[in-house]
């Protein structure tokens, strides 16, 4: 398909034009990015009439299972939704599974729903590489709710949440037990917080473990003075509360809307967006640089040996990126 019939594809709702579009923009290859940044250019117009929700948790909380539950809630209320599945890559293979897709066997059938799993490579965060572009392609398809499923709750969660416009966060029941089950670099960052598998004898537990994480965020500054962070249970294995979360997610933006912060968050992503591609820009160039490539088997076997420092390694290697 040229890139003229992807854009085409995609004004018309056809999913193969999407899937080749995103193919595209994953691709590494500098002619596929260059076609890549030409339909974005031309659907851009397009784009941002979609809300953008990052989801994250703590393995075995459900995240997959959630979202397909919510998802088959919303498209029971006419809308579209696109669920972009992050997998972890193999730091020896750099391979994923890819599985994401299979867990969500029911959503996966149906027709106004788009499951497209994709690996995160060497990128923190637990997002793929054009996450961000990615989310543009679905908006310009026309989906109103999009999904990012994150690889699990890390250090660097605020990738995700620096590229959607609500950031959920799942816990499980046992969580508030013990406090180190609460991350607070991720509290902060959440603007909902859900206590999944609240059903049958785990209700108890996950009634203490909402009150606990409601005390925590007491002592906690908040993220937005519009917003107070509201903790929900919920049971995705028994479809329950997925009303209320879609509840919360309306009168969040509304919320925000008629501050003006709602846009004021999405014009700092955008700035955002930009510098993190600039500086993904620099380490290809760098990378590439014929003089650095044939300067670096040298200096990384100097450092290795400890003949040379890792600071003065890295100031040569960059005065030869500069010089050249």
């Amino acid at each position: 398909m040229t890139p003229q019939q992807i854009i085409e594809g995609i004004h018309q709702g056809k999913l193969r034009a999407l899937a080749k579009a995103i193919t595209l923009i994953e691709s590494q290859r500098p002619e596929d990015q260059q076609q890549a940044a030409a339909i974005l250019e031309e659907l851009l117009p397009r784009t941002g009439r979609s809300l953008r929700i990052g989801i994250s948790g703590v393995p075995g909380a459900g995240k997959s299972t959630f979202i397909e539950a919510f998802g088959m809630y919303l498209l029971q209320q006419g809308k579209k939704v696109a669920v972009l599945a992050v997998d972890p890559s193999s730091q020896i293979s750099g391979g994923s599974i890819l599985g994401d897709k299979t867990r969500m066997e029911l959503l996966s059938r149906e027709t106004n729903a788009f499951i497209r799993p994709s690996p995160s490579g060497d990128t923190l965060g637990g997002v793929a590489r054009k996450t961000r572009e990615s989310m543009l392609l679905c908006e310009a398809y026309g989906f109103d709710v999009i999904i990012v499923e994150t690889v699990g709750v890390g250090q660097s969660e605020t990738a995700v949440a620096a590229m959607v416009d609500f950031f959920l966060l799942l816990q499980l029941p046992n969580a508030g037990d013990e406090l180190q089950g609460i991350k607070k670099g991720v509290m902060e960052i959440a603007d909902g917080i859900l206590i999944n598998k609240a059903d049958g004898d785990n209700r108890p537990r996950a009634e203490l473990a909402g009150r606990q994480i409601e005390n925590a965020l007491h002592i906690m500054k908040p993220k937005s003075a519009n917003w107070q962070v509201p903790v929900h249970l919920v049971s995705a294995l028994k479809k329950e509360g997925m009303g209320t979360v879609w509840q919360m997610l309306e009168t969040y933006r509304e919320a925000m809307s008629e501050t003006g912060e709602f846009e004021e968050k999405r014009r700092r992503q955008a700035v955002d967006w930009m510098w993190s591609t600039v500086m993904e820009s620099l380490k290809y160039s760098f990378h590439h640089h014929p003089k650095v490539a044939a300067l670096l088997p040298q200096i990384q076997q100097s450092v290795a040996e400890g003949v040379t420092t890792p600071g003065m390694a890295a100031k040569r290697l960059l005065e030869t990126f500069k010089r050249h």
